[in-house]
């Protein structure tokens, strides 16, 4: 049993890891691999966001060009699952930055189902929302 939970957690780590990545390099073509073509997404922009292509467009577009250090707290992090689909629930931190170039804490909180498809863990469901 205790193998099959370290998997589980280096899974969900290898996902954020890839995500945090994306989001910090505004690397939209990349995030897509990590993301299954019918996600279903809410986010701080959209309310539900249903397919990948408005995911992109309604939300990472919109959000991650104005934000920087964008970093998931991995201490705080709680996971589950097993077999081909994972849960995740993940604080991040990060840096919004308003018109005036000036910058202001963005902190917030992310919940995913990642699915096993095709031998990859893409992302089904996520949900990011700013704290406070």
């Amino acid at each position: 049993m205790t193998g099959d939970l370290d998997a589980g957690e280096t899974i969900v780590q290898t996902w954020l890891a890839e995500m945090e990545r994306c989001v910090r390099d505004v690397a939209f073509e990349r995030c897509r691999a990590i993301f299954a073509p019918d996600v279903v997404a809410f986010g701080s922009l959209g309310e539900r966001l249903v397919g990948l292509e408005h995911l992109e467009r309604d939300q990472w577009r919109q959000v991650w060009p104005r934000i920087r250090d964008f970093t998931f707290d991995l201490d705080q992090l709680a996971w589950g699952g097993g077999g081909s689909t994972l849960w995740l629930a993940s604080p991040w931190i990060s840096q919004g930055t308003s018109e005036d170039g000036s910058t202001f804490a963005r902190p917030g909180r992310m919940t995913a189902v990642l699915e096993r498809r095709d031998g990859s863990w893409v992302a089904v469901h996520t949900h990011h929302s700013r704290a406070g």
